[in-house]
């Protein structure tokens, strides 16, 4: 085997709140049918990786249940395919401590190479065009990276290159820096420099950025190259970049093609009946999922399978996950619904032009967008401001729900 990849899949996503209290933020849903980690998945696939391993941790059922065999992604191989790996007796500390609670498994495998890879992006990449580059630098480490605007820097690992692509320098999330060449947390090892590194390097939450690319870039000196990717990639850690990357999807063209036959996204598809749009049903604008029966108006927004609109509803800017049912007479605008949610009659959520932060949580809303949480029941005739989040176990003593509340 030359390649096994190793998706970290693991992370909290604390920063996508109520979305993410019941589930991983791999397995949150993308674009209408997708989970986000059926991007890696895709890739590894379409690479002709079909060895993976996937580190799971928090939440890890729903995740588990999607992924299965492997099937519809072509991994449920007689010598190959997908394994799921959770933590033993302790959690993962960093992303290369979970690598080193399953280095016994990692070396098992004997690949030549270890590609490391998150499992919470959205983007298209054929990893052979890197494992070749990998090969003919002769390089121990290869980093995937891309530039980003220099205001961005502060969340990313930064690096510096040479002339010859070979990183000289590397800094974890810098508050300012020259350089804007951002790490896309795709990491290609040679097997035995992945195996010593996270042996050898002692520290209680072990990370690649903080730690082990550091340590490898000054002790094998020239040996640490870069990768430059030009495509789409989108980390969607937060709920502005989550509605904005799903809304991404809707535009007549865009960097990341989901028609693209060359290059498909595969998921794991329910089996529902085709969309039906009844009377004076209209979509303008969106991308709209099998199951769905829409009698209102849906413009510019995402809609995951099984979702019912009423008449004269009228839905803008947003994103309902599956089986979510809104009434008629309702008006929704810059909101995330997850699912099971019930939306009344004439509710109107997010039709204001007050934008007052969440003031729970202002560092996660304040652009203006409502987040409902799963399974969420919305009485009839309320109006529901901006920058509110709605928890399950809310209770509605008011009709009024200002901008800026917690429930």
């Amino acid at each position: 085997m030359e390649t096994l990849a190793l998706i970290l899949a693991g992370g909290k996503g604390s920063r996508l709140d109520l979305l993410t209290t019941k589930r991983s933020k791999p397995a949150l849903p993308f674009a209408g049918k997708y989970r986000i980690i059926d991007f890696a998945l895709s890739n590894c696939s379409q690479s002709g990786i079909y060895d993976i391993a996937i580190l799971t941790q928090y939440l890890p059922l729903s995740l588990n249940e999607h992924i299965a065999s492997g099937k519809p992604w072509d991994l449920d191989r007689y010598n190959s395919g997908v394994t799921l790996l959770q933590p033993h007796s302790e959690w993962y500390t960093g992303t290369a401590d979970a690598v080193l609670k399953n280095i016994e498994f990692v070396a098992k495998k004997k690949p030549k190479y270890v590609l490391i890879l998150s499992g919470d992006h959205i983007y298209k990449m054929d990893y052979r065009k890197m494992i070749n580059l990998h090969e003919s630098n002769k390089s121990k480490l290869t980093i995937a990276c891309q530039e980003v605007p220099l205001e961005d820097v502060s969340r990313f690992g930064i690096m510096t290159i040479n002339e010859k692509n070979q990183i000289i320098e590397f800094k974890e999330k810098p508050k300012t820096s020259t350089s804007n060449l951002a790490s896309m947390g795709i990491y290609l090892f040679d097997l035995d420099v992945l195996k010593d590194a996270v042996e050898h390097i002692k520290h209680e939450d072990l990370d690649f950025g903080k730690h082990i690319i550091p340590y490898l870039i000054e002790t094998l000196k020239n040996e640490v190259y870069a990768y430059k990717f030009q495509g789409y990639w989108q980390d969607v850690g937060t709920y502005d970049s989550y509605l904005e990357t799903n809304l991404d999807m809707i535009k007549s063209y865009t960097k990341l093609d989901l028609y693209d036959p060359t290059w498909k996204v595969f998921t794991k598809s329910e089996e529902r009946p085709p969309v039906k749009i009844i009377g004076n049903g209209k979509v303008i604008d969106s991308l709209v999922s099998n199951g769905c029966i829409i009698e209102g108006t849906v413009i510019n927004s995402v809609l995951s399978p099984g979702v019912r609109v009423g008449k004269g509803t009228v839905i803008k800017n947003s994103v309902i996950m599956n089986d979510t049912i809104i009434s008629e007479n309702v008006e929704i605008d810059q909101t995330i619904i997850d699912k099971h949610v019930v939306i009344g009659h004439g509710t109107k959520i997010g039709i204001t032009d007050n934008f007052t932060p969440n003031k729970n949580r202002p560092d996660l809303l304040s652009s203006g967008i409502t987040v409902i949480e799963k399974s969420s029941i919305i009485p009839s005739n309320m109006n529901i401001g901006k920058n509110v989040r709605i928890h399950k176990t809310a209770e509605f003593t008011s009709k009024i729900i200002p901008s800026g509340s917690t429930l």
